[in-house]
């Protein structure tokens, strides 16, 4: 619906009296702006406007509503229920089998849910991780210091290289962002050889900064954060550097606040990644492998230990799956934004 517009200075009409007609006109524009919950845009700042279409587009999202009738909307809601229940069919059953004795273990045909519920596949893994000669306290304290690591350094890394991407024009930035975007084509076993020939020739193997700095350079986190910054208006960081704020104050104070989708997206695609990484490429010492190497060497313990093996896959499941929970608004909406999948 078009809406009239009036651009009037104050300071020039002050003192002349309008006719009926401009009145008129003055109040049905009034009008559709209050009934519609709009502004007039002419009278706003770069700053507030920008603010306020970024409102009013959420607002349009709210409202607006694929127009079915209600057979349609029982049978999309019957459809992804069924979807959902192909979904979920592998969690159930992960929960359930950690807790099932080995008899129902090897039942056939199997079940879902559990008739005997015990709790003697954790205390067998609690009994195997006391008798291993490096303490559990020391894989989790592994694991936990790769993770933050790894997680935060990408995180500050990615969002300092996309900024300047994003928001300056300088000789060779479309290149290296089109270097970026081919590398996400190569999956990890491509440049799995000669990243250990780097890190030997760097002494890096045999440490735990060969699974760190990797994760420095995770290329789906700089394309994400470039995508996001590419949409902040210039207008506000030259605006920022009229009132006297350095690079990296807008860096930090107005650009990270803003991609916050982003680099929330970011903590939680590292998270899982390097929870589930058992370095077994890279380190060697057995004092500084991850949670996940002491864990699946108890699976590898063969047929008597399938009730431990369900138990340290649904531990193995529990971190990744509460941080995605937590966050699951933030990865849609980043990757809708980005037009990932």
């Amino acid at each position: 619906m078009a809406v009239d517009r009036i651009g009037v200075d104050e300071q020039e009409v002050k003192g002349v009296e309008l006719s009926k007609a401009e009145k008129k006109r003055i109040k049905r524009q009034q009008k559709k702006l209050k009934k519609f919950g709009l502004k007039d845009e002419a009278t706003m700042g770069k700053v507030e406007l920008f603010f306020y279409k970024m409102a009013k587009k959420r607002r349009i999202k709210k409202k607006k509503r694929v127009s079915r009738s209600l057979a349609g909307d029982i049978s999309l809601f019957l459809l992804l229920a069924l979807f959902g229940c192909f979904s979920a069919y592998p969690l159930v059953y992960s929960i359930c089998a950690a807790f099932k004795p080995l008899s129902e273990l090897f039942i056939f045909p199997p079940k879902l849910f559990f008739q005997h519920p015990t709790l003697d596949n954790f205390r067998d893994l609690s009994t195997l991780l006391e008798s291993s000669w490096v303490p559990f306290s020391r894989y989790f304290f592994n694991t936990i210091w790769i993770t933050l690591a790894g997680t935060i350094g990408h995180v500050v890394f990615a969002s300092m290289a996309a900024y300047p991407l994003a928001k300056y024009k300088f000789p060779g930035s479309k290149v290296i962002f089109s270097l970026v975007v081919y590398s996400l084509m190569f999956a990890g076993q491509v440049t799995a050889t000669p990243r250990y020939i780097i890190f030997s020739g760097l002494g890096l193997v045999d440490t735990q900064l060969a699974i760190i700095v990797p994760a420095f350079a995770y290329s789906l986190g700089l394309y994400l954060m470039k995508q996001f910054m590419s949409d902040i208006p210039m207008e506000l960081i030259e605006s920022a550097k009229i009132d006297g704020a350095s690079e990296f104050q807008i860096y930090w104070n107005i650009v990270m606040p803003m991609v916050k989708p982003a680099w929330l997206t970011l903590i939680i695609l590292l998270f899982q990644q390097l929870w589930n990484n058992d370095g077994g490429t890279y380190i060697y010492t057995e004092s500084l492998k991850p949670l996940s190497y002491s864990l699946h060497q108890i699976v590898a313990g063969g047929v008597a230990r399938q009730g431990t093996s369900a138990a340290v896959m649904l531990i193995m499941m529990i971190v990744p799956i509460t941080v995605f929970i937590l966050s699951q608004s933030q990865i849609i909406e980043t990757m809708a934004h980005s037009g990932m999948k």
